[in-house]
């Protein structure tokens, strides 16, 4: 075989010896094609499988972990959710719309695959600086792409992220996730059986769009690379709409064995996925796969990626009964293979045989590579960095006079994109189609019901919570605990709802894994989100990883992506983060304020004020977590809580803040914790007292949540709170119109939710 088509092929020279030796020959043109893609990095994960296998996947929730289409863990009452978090990166550098937009079809796909009904769709998303040139054009063309799929599909999508950052500037990250609910006894595996089986393929017609998806997707940009757009894949999702209502009436019944979509890798992937789980081989004749184009090669039909595609085994006698259900439905469908002894899959063309493919060699012994591990050179002098000492803000070190601009500084931070509104987003997206939406996005987390015409004529009073997160910041200045805080402030969203954290999916966004510092952030962060999983009971089912997220200017921070579900007993007990009534008290969970941290590091204040990722991120105690998130659980199940509210990005006074207005009505908040210019006099070596005010206001420590009662629930809140071990201070009480927070900041709310609501739009624009 040609070295130069070997490269083309994104496989090394060692990777072709052993093709070679499984073989015992040179492969044809079809066989070489299906090990590039099924040993691409995409595909076999050869690069992380070591590292992946150290993540906690078991628990008594846990139905179906890691290894299938999606995660399945049980929620009582005989239903189970089903979901998956995934990368679209590449496709939507390349082609934004088509790229976002493929991207939830195939989350999609993976979740009814499993059996179950798709009720709820999420995203995170991450793009270059917001006054980037091309920021605009892609952020424009993700979100509609997104809005395109879904809003046709009918499922909403209620939850998510956005962020923007310069690392992101040449390779944005579109991660989709997606939720879905079934019967516990109607889930399907990709697992194919019956000797005489027929092998059955039903959607959208195959055609030469995602060809090398998967390879194009394990590597790194480059110049020109907007040039692989014939490898971006085209969505239809009115097609899609009739193979999710067609499959799942299809699986109400008993005629399928083992069904698998059509994703990366297309016919090659489903094929060979089939066959290796279910130990058998299978027969395929390419010549009965409907084509949308002409003179297409079987190298082609293979390895197209063409989007809306199953590929599944039924029982032997109902090929006739199956092809009429998808008439009805009005799909493309047809009979392209049986279940054979063995365990090959052996590929026909018009006759000939094209491919004899080992389904275990390929499947099963991908190359598992430990590539070089080096902690990153940078990390040194960045962490090094004295951040509170270094970075008052400027105005603040000429004198102790009390006009200091804590409130400008607010209200630059509310204005910061990562912080501001994102209603530009997700007013985009159909997020009450369906009916089933209980909290809409902007609140902590998603809150979805669970009625019957989509738990399969099971009752229930549960619902479900859902949320994704992750500061890549923290990330970048420190791999294990910025993974161990996504993971514990994913949680602490779904708690913040009324939610018990379940379980978890993840989508791990890095560089190239032939980086040795790439690696080591790797390496550090499955350890963090393992520890952090392991402490809190959120055992990962399911996820994505997805490499060479890169391009001439460098790696992106590394960004693993932690989506949760959570339930709750009585999804009318949700509770959302905005404050609703005048008079409410307003108390601090987790944290006494007896002694503020400097944790400034890695700080949406450091970024904005001072243009600058550096210092140590904020310290994590996971043992501390779970008793901050149980007695806030407890106390929502007591009726105690009116609202509440985790602190994160902009710490404290951003938190105050977007309870005030994130609701349907603005209100305000009188904050009196004792300190001001006079409280803290100047302490030399940590720069005085506008440290401190500053570390009060906007470190970003861990581990709280702001919570609103009413004045009668105060003293309860407080002995439940004393009880569980977990520290508590009253803040103040809620206002009508101003946000004043002790003798820093006193600003009428209405300014602050002009720059809140409308910071995203003028940032991109």
């Amino acid at each position: 075989m040609n070295p130069e088509i070997i490269k083309q092929h994104g496989l090394t020279e060692k990777e072709y010896q052993n093709i070679l030796d499984i073989m015992g020959r040179e492969p044809t043109m079809v066989e070489l094609g299906v090990f590039s893609v099924m040993w691409s990095e995409h595909c076999s994960y050869k690069s992380s499988k070591i590292y992946l296998k150290g993540l906690p996947t078991k628990g008594k929730q846990v139905v179906c972990g890691p290894g299938e289409n999606a995660g399945v863990v049980d929620i009582g009452d005989g239903l189970v959710v089903v979901f998956k978090m995934e990368s679209h990166n590449h496709p939507s550098m390349i082609e934004p719309f088509q790229g976002a937009a493929t991207g939830v079809g195939g989350i999609l796909r993976d979740v009814f695959t499993m059996g179950a009904r798709p009720i709820a769709l999420l995203n995170s998303l991450r793009f270059g600086a917001a006054n980037h040139p091309k920021t605009n054009h892609l952020i424009n063309g993700v979100v509609a792409g997104i809005a395109g799929y879904g809003n046709c599909m009918g499922i909403p999508t209620v939850g998510g992220e956005v962020y923007f950052e310069d690392c992101y500037n040449g390779n944005i990250l579109v991660n989709a996730m997606c939720v879905g609910v079934a019967r516990k006894e109607k889930i399907f595996y990709a697992k194919a059986g019956g000797i005489g089986n027929p092998v059955i393929y039903v959607g959208s017609k195959t055609g030469r769009d995602g060809i090398h998806g998967a390879t194009m997707a394990s590597d790194v940009f480059e110049e020109g690379s907007e040039e692989k757009r014939p490898t971006v894949q085209v969505g239809d999702p009115f097609t899609e709409k009739l193979v999710l209502e067609a499959c799942l009436e299809l699986m109400n019944g008993k005629d399928v064995v083992g069904i698998q979509d059509m994703g990366a890798a297309g016919l090659t992937c489903s094929s060979l996925e089939l066959a290796g789980k279910g130990h058998v081989g299978i027969e395929m004749d390419l010549s009965k796969v409907p084509l949308r184009e002409t003179a297409m090669t079987p190298y082609e039909i293979m390895l197209s990626e063409s989007q809306e595609r199953m590929f599944f085994v039924a029982k032997k006698g109902t090929e006739k009964k199956i092809l009429k259900l998808f008439e009805k439905w009005d799909l493309d469908a047809a009979v392209v293979g049986k279940v054979i002894k063995g365990q090959n899959v052996f590929v026909y063309h018009e006759g000939q045989l094209v491919g004899t493919l080992p389904t275990m060699p390929i499947t099963e012994c991908a190359p598992m590579y430990k590539r070089p591990v080096k902690k990153p050179d940078y990390l040194e002098k960045l962490n090094d960095v004295n951040v509170g000492a270094q970075f008052i803000a400027p105005e603040n070190k000429a004198g102790r006079d009390e006009s200091r601009p804590y409130g400008n500084i607010l209200k630059k931070l509310l204005s910061s994109p990562n912080i501001a509104s994102k209603k530009w987003v997700y007013r985009q997206y159909d997020h009450m189609v369906g009916t089933n939406t209980a909290v809409i996005p902007g609140s902590d987390a998603a809150v979805m019901r669970l009625k019957e015409p989509h738990t399969g004529g099971r009752k229930t009073k549960k619902g479900l919570a859902l949320t994704s997160d992750c500061n890549s910041r923290y990330c970048y200045l420190d791999p294990k605990r910025g993974a161990m805080i996504a993971v514990a402030e994913a949680a602490r969203n779904i708690v913040c709802s009324g939610g018990k954290p379940l379980a978890t999916t993840d989508c791990l966004n890095f560089g190239s894994p032939e980086n040795p510092g790439v690696m080591w952030q790797f390496r550090e962060a499955l350890k963090g989100m393992g520890e952090a999983c392991k402490a809190l009971n959120t055992p990962i089912v399911s996820g994505n990883v997805s490499f060479y997220n890169e391009s001439p200017d460098g790696a992106i921070y590394p960004t693993p992506t932690i989506g949760m579900v959570g339930v709750l007993d009585d999804v009318s007990k949700h509770v959302t983060q905005w404050f609703k009534n005048v008079g409410d008290v307003v108390v601090l969970l987790g944290d006494d304020l007896k002694k503020v941290k400097d944790e400034l590091g890695g700080s949406e204040y450091l970024k904005v004020i001072h243009q600058k990722v550096a210092g140590m991120p904020p310290k994590i105690d996971l043992k501390k977590e779970k008793v901050l998130q149980n007695t806030c659980l407890e106390a929502i199940k007591k009726g105690l809580i009116q609202s509440a509210h985790d602190c994160s990005e902009g710490g404290l006074a951003v938190a105050l803040a977007e309870s005030c207005f994130t609701g349907p009505k603005s209100l305000g908040v009188a904050v009196d914790v004792g300190v001001g210019p006079r409280a803290y006099p100047d302490k030399g070596d940590h720069g005085g007292s506008p440290l401190q005010a500053i570390s009060l206001l906007f470190s970003e420590t861990q581990s709280r949540i702001l919570v609103s009662v009413k004045e009668k629930d105060v003293e309860k809140l407080l002995r439940l709170a004393k009880q569980k071990k977990c520290p508590s201070v009253i803040l103040g009480q809620v206002i009508e119109n101003d946000f004043v927070f002790s003798d820093l900041i006193s600003v009428p709310v209405e300014q602050l939710k002009d720059c809140w609501e409308n910071g995203l739009e003028r940032a991109i624009s």
